[in-house]
Formats: structure tokens, C-alpha cells, sequence
């Protein structure tokens, strides 16, 4: 037993001994991924990793799943100068009026048939539209309709075997929810960026009729307009629309439209060409104290109906100026966005009840909503 230890301390001796030669030779040896350059340059590399399962908090399956069904949209519009004819203008100031003018944006395949849904302003005058899926494939797109009320446009290409991204629930959204945002950003390449859900409901910022936007701080930038925006599982929640900006790139506050008012319009467009909405034919205002004083209202809830069309869905069923509409069918209404959204998500023909006030009552109104008459286009000057 004792020529045991004494075999034993000998070795430990000599073992220890060699670690401190190579620890102050070759102190390199003996650390961990030690290895060296072409250039003899002696370089600490990390272990080989696996990527079997996703580092914790990643969201790489998200954008795995989503990406392939984000496509690239490049249009083309044909200079449409009054002057491009004037021999007197081109002689002054050169060839301008055939410059043909180009544009970028975004587009999300929905359908397995080649539906894209997309921003009504990333298309609207373009004379081609073609689509680069990330696969590199190209292919023109052909505008199945648009509907500038929401600024969407839903465009159809025909390509085999295409991707389709899987649609969400929207009306599931919280406030804190993690979103990414998948797009082409000033036409650099797909790119994927994330952020949280910063507020719902987004209205009153003079960019659509129809106003209900999810807002994130995911960065949106110019060329990510028609991409997606997805969940944590790579689900479709909304379209990216715009951002608010003062330099032109993003500032965190970026606005979606959400994945349920896409779907509506995009089967009325789908099915019958055009986006059929409700109309009543009322003037909605924001309860205001000064309106509130006005019609002896005595409530802060609710929109007050300031001007009723005569013959009107509204007129015919017996709502009179002053009536503080609190709800439509089940839905509470607390601002003008959310009645004129309410109004038009209705079906013509079909009625609805009204909740309303009516001085010091309530009372319910049953109307039976028209259809909504088209938005005048604006005179772009």
C-alpha cells in the first residue's frame, strides 16, 4: 500500500510539473478553442455549435416560417408629363417628361392560388408591378382591386409551389406582445427586425378612412410598406403601413393594419371586385363639452350625431341630431373611428341595433344600414 501512494505522488508530481512548463511557455495550450490563423496568429474560436433547437428567447422559427412568404414588389409608372411634348420645354431642359418613375415596397402571399396582399400606395398608378419571391423567383403581378379606404391592394401572381405565410388572430393582440416585422428596407434585401406591440386602435392620424392601426416600435422604413408583420409562431397579425418619422427612417413608432380588416377586404375584392361597407348616413362628432352643452347632453360617452341625411338609413329609422350613440350591435363605441369602423363593417340590407342617449333616456334604434358610397379619389397636385 505504500509503494501504491508513493507511485501515485510521484505521477501527481510530474503531472503538476508539466502544467506549469506549458502554462508559462505555451500558455495558448491550454486555452479552451485555442487555435491558429494562415497567419500563425494565435486566435480563441468557440466550440462548434449546434442549432438543433433555438437559443432561448430566439425568434428564428418565427421568421423561418414567415419569411419565404414576404416578397419584394418593384413598380414602374411612365412619366406622364403635360410639358414631355413641348419642343420649346425639352430644348430648355432636356428629355424629362420619358423618365420612368420607380418604386419599392413589400407584399405578403396569402393564398397557395398567388394572392399578395400589399399597400394600395406601394402600387397605385404603377404600369408594372413585378414580385421577387426569396427564392429569386420573379413574376409580373396583376392588381385584382384596391381599396384606398384602408390602403390595401390585393395583387395575383402565377408561379407553382409558392410559400404562404398563416394568418392570425388580431382581436388576440395585447399591448406587450412581441411582433416582428419582415420586409425590403430601401431595397437592401429581406430583413427581419422585432419589437413589442406599443398600443391598438391607432386612429385620427389622417392616413386612411378606416383607421384601427396596431402600433409597434419593430423598425418600419421606407420599402418595408406592404410587408408583415407576424407573432412569436410566424403568424400573419398585419400589413406595415407606415411610420412616423421625421428624418425618413424609423423612429419606433410604426403602424400595421390588422390581419382582420386585410382578410375583409381581401374577400370583397376576391368575391365581388370591391369592398362592400355599411352606410347610415349620419354625421358623427367627438362628444366635446361645448357640443355636450349644446344638445343638453348629459353624458362623456359615446359619439353625438350632429347631422342626420334626410332620407337617409339613419333619417328613416329615427335618429336625430343630438343622439349619443354608445353602441353598435355588440360593439361599445367610444370615438367617431370606432362608429364609422362599426358602421362599415355592417351588412347592407341587414339590420342593427343602436344603443343610444337621448337626453336623459336611452333608448334602442334598429336601422338598416345602405351601402357606403365611394370615397371621392383624391387630386394629387
Amino acid at each position: 500500500m505504500k509503494r501504491f501512494w508513493l507511485l501515485f505522488s510521484q505521477a501527481v508530481t510530474v503531472v503538476l510539473a508539466a502544467y506549469f512548463v506549458v502554462a508559462t511557455l505555451q500558455p495558448s495550450w491550454l486555452q479552451r478553442g485555442a487555435a491558429r490563423s494562415s497567419a500563425g496568429i494565435s486566435l480563441i474560436e468557440a466550440p462548434p455549435a449546434t442549432r438543433a433547437e433555438p437559443a432561448p428567447g430566439s425568434l428564428s422559427a418565427a421568421a423561418r416560417k414567415a419569411s419565404p412568404a414576404v416578397v419584394s414588389i418593384n413598380t414602374s409608372k411612365a412619366a406622364r408629363s403635360p410639358r414631355s411634348n413641348d419642343p420649346w420645354f425639352e430644348f430648355f431642359f432636356g428629355d424629362q417628361g420619358n423618365q420612368a418613375q420607380v418604386g419599392l415596397g413589400s407584399g405578403v402571399i396569402v393564398s397557395p392560388d398567388g394572392f399578395i396582399l400589399t399597400n394600395n400606395h406601394v402600387v397605385e398608378g404603377a404600369d408594372e408591378i413585378e414580385v421577387t419571391l426569396t427564392d429569386s423567383r420573379h413574376a409580373q403581378a396583376k392588381v385584382i382591386g384596391t381599396d384606398p379606404d384602408t390602403d390595401l391592394a390585393i395583387l395575383k401572381i402565377d408561379l407553382d409551389k409558392l410559400p404562404v405565410i398563416v394568418l392570425g388572430d388580431s382581436d388576440q393582440l395585447a399591448v406587450g406582445d412581441r411582433v416582428l416585422a419582415i420586409g425590403n428596407p430601401f431595397g437592401v434585401g429581406q430583413t427581419v427586425t422585432s419589437g413589442i406591440v406599443s398600443a391598438l386602435g391607432r386612429s385620427q392620424l389622417g392616413i386612411n378612412t378606416f383607421e384601427n392601426f396596431i402600433q409597434t416600435d419593430a423598425a418600419i422604413n421606407p420599402g418595408n410598406s406592404g410587408g408583415a408583420l407576424v407573432d412569436v409562431n410566424g403568424n400573419l397579425l398585419g400589413i406595415n403601413t407606415a411610420i412616423y418619422s421625421r428624418s425618413g427612417g424609423s423612429m419606433g413608432i410604426g403602424f400595421a393594419i390588422p390581419v382582420s380588416v386585410a382578410r375583409l377586404v381581401l374577400d370583397g375584392i376576391v368575391k365581388d371586385g370591391q369592398v362592400t361597407r355599411g352606410w347610415i348616413g349620419a354625421e358623427p362628432n367627438e362628444l366635446s363639452p361645448e357640443l355636450a352643452e349644446t344638445f343638453g347632453v348629459k353624458t362623456s360617452e359615446g359619439v353625438i350625431i350632429t347631422g342626420v341625411l334626410q332620407g337617409g338609413p339613419a333619417a328613416q329609422a329615427g335618429l336625430r341630431p343630438g343622439d349619443i350613440i354608445e353602441q353598435v350591435g355588440d360593439k361599445p363605441i367610444r370615438n367617431v373611428s370606432e362608429l364609422l369602423t362599426a358602421v362599415a363593417a355592417l351588412r347592407p340590407g341587414v339590420e342593427t341595433t343602436f344603443k343610444l342617449r337621448r337626453g336623459d333616456k336611452e333608448a334602442d334604434v334598429t336601422i338598416i344600414p345602405g351601402k357606403r358610397p365611394p370615397t371621392p379619389r383624391r387630386v394629387q397636385r
